[in-house]
């Protein structure tokens, strides 16, 4: 997450679903589902499409259809995660201006006519910073905004692995520029 700032703007670049673990799993999920799919379309043709396996070792019903409803299904995954790259779904700023008093968070959603996320509101209905902190096996830290009439807006993604100095220091930072209290609460 890029962030840019001097004594008037705070603007917050976020990544969005352009990630390399992302990458590399749509890249993986496709190679894998092209292998089921192409060892089902092996075993119903009876022809070798691949050396691994020769067909006479799969039959048709039910290995060969069990391999090519996998393959097909993980194609479709694939697709979806090959379009969220694509599309870059998720990313886009938090603009914090102190000089006229507003706060812009825009985000890409997925196609169609609600694709841009953009909400604006002004800084003084800012009641706090929360910091939101889920304990358990997989704890998890959420950097909100507490808005006077709306609740809590979440500011950091859910998979963002940050250690509980650095998102407490990334609290403590916003909230001196917005010159508001931080709110801590455990879930």
């Amino acid at each position: 997450m890029d962030r840019a700032y001097n004594e008037r703007i705070w603007v917050e670049f976020i990544t969005g679903s352009r990630k390399i673990s992302n990458f590399c799993w749509a890249f993986i999920l496709f190679l894998g589902s092209s292998g089921f799919l192409l060892v089902g379309i092996s075993s119903y043709l009876g022809k070798n499409l691949i050396s691994l396996f020769p067909p006479q070792q799969i039959i048709f019903f039910p290995q060969g259809i069990v391999m090519s409803f996998y393959g097909i299904a993980g194609l479709f995954i694939s697709s979806y995660l090959w379009c969220t790259i694509s599309w870059n779904v998720g990313s886009g700023y938090d603009l914090f201006d102190r000089e006229e008093g507003i706060v812009c968070i825009f985000r890409w959603g997925f196609p169609g006519k609600n694709r841009r996320i953009f909400l604006r509101f002004l800084i003084k209905e800012i009641l706090s910073i929360r910091l939101q902190l889920v304990e358990g096996i997989y704890p998890r830290r959420i950097l909100c905004l507490e808005i006077r009439g709306q609740g809590a807006l979440p500011l950091s993604r859910t998979d963002e692995n940050l250690t509980q100095e650095e998102i407490e220091q990334k609290a403590a930072e916003l909230a001196l520029f917005l010159n508001v209290p931080i709110d801590y609460s455990e879930i």
